[in-house]
């Protein structure tokens, strides 16, 4: 189970470090230079362009109307690239970085968490199925077959079924804090790169103000063109980190949901568990 969670967790990160490296390495290519043009050009391309004939100027139109259309439809992703470059790339890596490992931890752990879900109710009712008709083997091997917290509880409670029913209960209420601790393992992590990322941004945002400040002071006067760069980069540090901050915390609180749907079967499973070795005993 551990080497699983641990090759689950390599996979995360590596298929998220290898997405994010290439996104940054695409975003950082040099845009495309224009072609010079010369004097002579701008003077033909006027004489052209005056004896030009209608239909010519229409499917220069048509041109045009395509152009625009393929610059809106890539105008999000550009707008979001330019401002990921235009950010401080000191401050702007180490907030793709949080968002990337708090990533890889709620992948993590939503294979994990969804690979321990099972339906309770059919198993605990083949489970008392096995305990009714005496073949206690049957039900030990079910449990051994199935995973998930909830089967491994009952396998607990099941080692212990020649003995009194409070010595199961505690061994079953025991084994289930520890499996509901393995549930919220590694979520510690998560909630941290939830903190962090909006603090480096807000670190990004003071350091921006900073040089904003330290060109007025080396330029003598305050002008808009001095400030915007230092609160640019203030502003977009800022948004990237809260925006890194809400994607972690929409699946943190996902990965919680997940987690109380467990507990609660595993609390509704331990209890028919000691119902059918009560009956179990009372028939023996």
């Amino acid at each position: 189970c551990m080497q699983m969670k641990i090759s689950i967790f390599k996979t995360a990160v590596f298929a998220l470090v290898f997405s994010c490296s290439s996104l940054l390495v695409y975003a950082q290519s040099a845009p495309t230079r224009a072609m010079p043009v010369s004097s002579d050009t701008i003077s033909n391309g006027l004489t052209v362009g005056s004896k030009t004939s209608p239909s010519a100027t229409a499917d220069d139109g048509g041109g045009i109307e395509d152009l625009e259309e393929e610059t809106t439809g890539g105008g999000l992703y550009r707008s979001l690239k330019t401002k990921f470059i235009e950010g401080n790339a000191g401050f702007m890596s180490l907030v793709a970085l949080a968002l990337v490992l708090g990533l890889a931890f709620c992948i993590e752990r939503i294979i994990y968490l969804s690979l321990s879900e099972i339906n309770a109710k059919r198993f605990m009712a083949d489970l008392d199925e096995k305990l009714n008709s005496g073949d206690i083997e049957g039900a030990k091997e079910q449990c051994r077959s199935t995973r998930g917290p909830v089967a491994s509880i009952c396998y607990q409670g099941l080692l212990r079924i020649d003995e009194s029913i409070e010595n199961i209960e505690r061994s079953v209420v025991s084994y289930g804090s520890v499996q509901s601790a393995n549930l919220e393992k590694g979520c510690s992590w998560i909630t941290l790169f939830i903190a962090l990322s909006p603090s480096l941004g807000f670190l990004g945002t003071v350091i921006g103000m900073v040089m904003a400040f330290d060109q007025i002071e080396q330029a003598g006067d305050i002008s808009p063109t001095i400030v915007a760069a230092g609160m640019k980069v203030a502003l977009i540090t800022t948004i990237f980190g809260i925006i890194s901050a809400l994607i972690l915390q929409i699946f943190y609180n996902y990965i919680l949901s997940k987690i109380e749907h467990l507990v609660a079967q595993m609390e509704e499973s331990a209890i028919t568990l000691l119902d059918s070795i009560m009956n179990h005993k009372l028939r023996a």
